[in-house]
């Protein structure tokens, strides 16, 4: 084998690994880590003939590393080295060194907590900070307090501030290792990209073909469509037959990928478009260019509507200088960075580890099924945020994988056995359990909805059109007639999924054939997606049980469906677009949700109707399902809503004739001045309404009823014997004046109750009415004989005095056939023009 710079190393890395049980290795891309460390371990002291497990954080990866260790052998994979990835495995019973995904690691310390048969466990990769990376060495660290102390842990990083998780390993020491890279330029963008990143890659990249007359190119794209129409624009370049462009990213098959990473024939230049999967671990051979967008495409998870959607990013600046160093791992080369030095200088210098955006669904299952009950309980670089691993237990209980004590359930063991995301896992129990054909549908529509979309360019959400192409590609395969699919078809997606579905449905023993019943597809999406219900509005948008608004796109067949099931929305705006989706019927729901579906009698004031109404109505989280008109709910119920319309619509609802207010007023002018007596504010009416109208309002229900009441009675009830006896001699409703007239006592204003009387009428009276036992004087209001104010007292004896001889100037001259004497004290009182004789 070849000198790499790791191997300066080894024997330090050696060295600590004999003497403590965990240890940090930071080394630099291309500097051999991946394929020299396990290879070193195998025949010393340190692995004591036990098996080592690598952790990589990528199925391709993975693969590539254990083939180019088993050639290193002169062996095969599956023999001393052998990999194990989701739905792949090649490993034999003399497998010493196992490459496997993060995923398997989980499932293999859930089976085996002390991981028996293991001396060594390797994160690779580290600085990712992927979700299950995280996960897997908490639960390692802590099996090897508990269980085994002879474990070691190696965590290797070629980007990665290595004190914090030196110190979380119980300060492990650190070896580094400088690596070996060759210079690279650096190429800025004299301004920013506008328009469609793809565009400015291709012109990029033929630029760098002219400029550059050796070595393959590297271009770092964010996602699979960008390199798809990357692609398309190259080919339409015509940049010769000495060009070959490969595609490079997980969709792909296995083949293509091996081919995008092989190093060219002798004559020939390649152009690998690849997403962030090129970054570490992998060697793409003969690369001395690279073209990097400068994104990327990661998952965010939103505790707000608890979805996941895929947001592309800016690279950190971890990230670019790795894409960079692709460049000079074998001669000069050249980095064209697709962004100005200006926005260079403000790239993050690390991204956000997955733990703090992700979906915790499947962590919070893992941690029940290890027997965690709080995250604390491990030792975490990053712990799960409380508001999100909240939400996933929530999800969890929903999904029957945890009890009401918050501990994992039989059914939650057997969704942590499959190793899918909970809500898939339940689903394929669920339908194995209706049926055997339910179950072999249920396994097509997770690995439909474990992989990317099967159609190329946006289609219609309708899942059940999908289930029928892969139909058609089965049927194809196993040589029946089939339909064509089309040319927006990716078929080796297709051809992907249906291996995956096959695989499943061996495991669950269900048929493998595929499922004829594409019309239950919405029902055994509900298993999955209890939140994401969706019930058709009058204005053809969704209300999800969740409790969120929902739309597709377009209109298409589905937005007629009156029910159906979002298995992919975005959380965008205050309303998700539906992008896959199925209908479901109602009485599917009803029957297969009993647990769920919740029958509420509403007892309610409908201000429509302006009456007491009785439904009963069943409910599916946010969703109504049905309502019915209850025909004669209980008196209390009906009391109870009344009450509540009123409160709701105000007191106007009660017959408050002038009596009535006049006895409200002049019991707020008690009040006022002796707070036994009860207060009838708005205020406290509405505070008391079931204590004071209650009892004259049973039986009622509308407001009709409402106008029998009297509410002169109603308040009277409310006072006690002695109360009702003094209330006149204290507010009296009249007060007879000196002319003999009975008038009115205003009590609108409580704290200054008025009279309103002709100034003729008060001539002999000396001293101002008063009430409440004489301790309140009446404002007086003195009027014209035109019933207009002319003056407003409380001392009419003041008046009489000071102020009576020059209003009577004025009313003498405007009304002179009326009354004005000149000793207003000892004249006598009128209600005419002039006293009778």
């Amino acid at each position: 084998m070849n000198k790499l710079p790791i191997e300066a190393v080894l024997p330090d890395l050696l060295r600590v690994l004999r003497s403590w049980p965990n240890a940090v290795l930071v080394a630099p891309p291309g500097a051999g880590k991946t394929t020299r460390i396990p290879l070193a371990l195998l025949d010393d002291s340190v692995s004591a003939g036990g098996r080592i497990l690598m952790l990589e954080p990528r199925r391709l990866a993975a693969r590539s590393a254990a083939r180019f260790m088993a050639a290193a052998l002169g062996e095969q994979v599956g023999e001393t080295v052998g990999y194990r990835v989701r739905m792949d495995s090649r490993v034999g019973p003399a497998t010493r060194i196992e490459v496997v995904t993060e995923g398997v690691l989980t499932r293999m310390l859930q089976h085996d907590p002390s991981l028996e048969q293991v001396s060594v466990v390797i994160f690779d990769e580290f600085h990712e900070r992927s979700l299950h990376a995280d996960l897997g060495l908490a639960l390692c660290l802590q099996s090897q307090a508990l269980l085994r102390d002879d474990l070691r842990i190696l965590v290797m990083s070629a980007t990665l501030d290595a004190e914090p998780i030196a110190a979380l390993m119980g300060d492990a020491p650190i070896v580094r290792s400088e690596g070996r890279s060759f210079p690279v330029d650096t190429v800025y963008l004299d301004r920013r990209v506008d328009g469609p990143i793809e565009h400015s890659a291709a012109r990029c990249v033929e630029e760098a073909l002219a400029a550059n007359a050796n070595g393959d190119l590297l271009v770092f794209l964010p996602g699979a469509p960008e390199i798809r129409r990357t692609e398309h624009l190259l080919r339409a370049m015509q940049l010769g037959s000495g060009v070959r462009i490969a595609p490079l990213h997980g969709s792909l098959p296995q083949a293509s990928q091996d081919a995008a990473i092989a190093a060219s024939p002798e004559g020939v230049r390649k152009i690998v478009l690849a997403t962030s999967i090129a970054e570490s671990s992998l060697t793409v051979e003969g690369v001395r260019i690279v073209v990097d967008s400068g994104l990327m495409r990661v998952p965010r998870f939103s505790p707000r509507t608890g979805m996941t959607r895929l947001e592309t990013v800016a690279v950190s600046r971890a990230s670019a200088d790795q894409r960079r160093g692709r460049a000079g791992r074998l001669a000069p080369g050249v980095c064209y960075r697709l962004w100005t030095a200006h926005d260079d200088r403000r790239l993050a210098p690390s991204g956000t580890p997955e733990m703090l955006d992700a979906d915790l669904a499947p962590l919070a299952l893992e941690l029940a099924a290890w027997g965690a009950a709080d995250p604390d309980e491990l030792a975490w670089l990053d712990p799960p945020p409380a508001a999100a691993y909240a939400q996933a237990r929530e999800l969890l209980g929903r999904l029957g994988a945890l009890g009401t004590d918050g501990a994992i359930t039989a059914e939650g063991r057997r969704m942590a056995d499959l190793g899918l995301h909970p809500r898939l896992a339940h689903m394929l129990l669920q339908a194995c359990a209706l049926s055997p054909e339910l179950g072999a549908l249920a396994c097509e529509l997770a690995a439909l909805l474990n992989e990317r979309d099967i159609f190329r360019v946006g289609a219609e959400a309708d899942l059940r059109r999908r289930l029928e192409v892969l139909r058609s590609i089965a049927g194809a395969k196993s040589g029946e007639h089939a339909e064509p699919v089309g040319a927006q078809v990716d078929i080796s997606v297709c051809r992907r999924i249906i291996s995956q579905a096959d695989q499943w449905k061996h495991a669950l023993h269900v048929p493998t054939n595929m499922s004829n019943d594409v019309d239950k597809c919405g029902l055994l999406l509900a298993f999955a997606y209890p939140d994401r219900i969706g019930q058709r509005r009058s204005d053809g948008r969704f209300l999800l049980s969740g409790g969120r608004g929902a739309v597709l796109p377009r209109q298409q067949q589905l937005s007629f469906a009156p029910f159906l099931v979002a298995a992919e929305l975005d959380d965008t705006g205050t309303e998700s677009r539906i992008y896959l989706a199925a209908p479901v019927e109602r009485e599917e729901l009803e029957r297969h949700f009993e647990r769920q579906v919740q029958t509420q009698r509403i007892i309610s004031w409908d201000r429509t109707a302006q009456a007491v109404r009785g439904r009963s109505q069943i409910h599916l989280g946010a969703l109504l399902l049905q309502e019915v008109p209850l025909p004669a709910p209980a008196a209390e119920e009906t009391l109870t809503a009344l009450l509540d319309g009123i409160a709701a619509e105000g007191l106007a609802l009660l017959p408050w004739n002038k009596a009535a207010l006049q006895y409200r007023e002049r019991l707020r002018f008690m009040h006022l001045h002796d707070s036994r007596w009860p207060d009838v504010s708005d205020e406290a009416l509405f505070a008391s309404l079931e204590d004071w109208l209650g009892p004259h309002a049973y039986g009622m229900k509308s407001r009709s009823d409402l106008q029998r009441l009297s509410m002169v009675e109603v308040l009277q009830s409310a006072l006690t014997w002695e109360q009702r006896r003094t209330l006149d001699d204290h507010a009296p409703t009249h007060i007879v004046v000196p002319s003999g007239s009975r008038i009115p006592v205003d009590y609108i204003e409580p704290a200054a109750p008025a009279l309103h009387v002709r100034l003729q009428e008060m001539f002999g009276l000396q001293e101002t009415p008063r009430i409440a036992g004489g301790k309140v004087a009446l404002t007086l209001h003195l009027l014209s004989p035109a019933q207009r104010p002319v003056q407003v007292t409380r001392d009419l004896a003041s008046f009489w005095r000071n102020t009576y001889f020059e209003v009577k100037k004025d009313l003498k001259g405007r009304y002179p056939k009326h009354y004005w004497p000149e000793d207003p004290l000892t004249a006598a009182p009128t209600n005419r023009a002039r006293p009778r004789t």
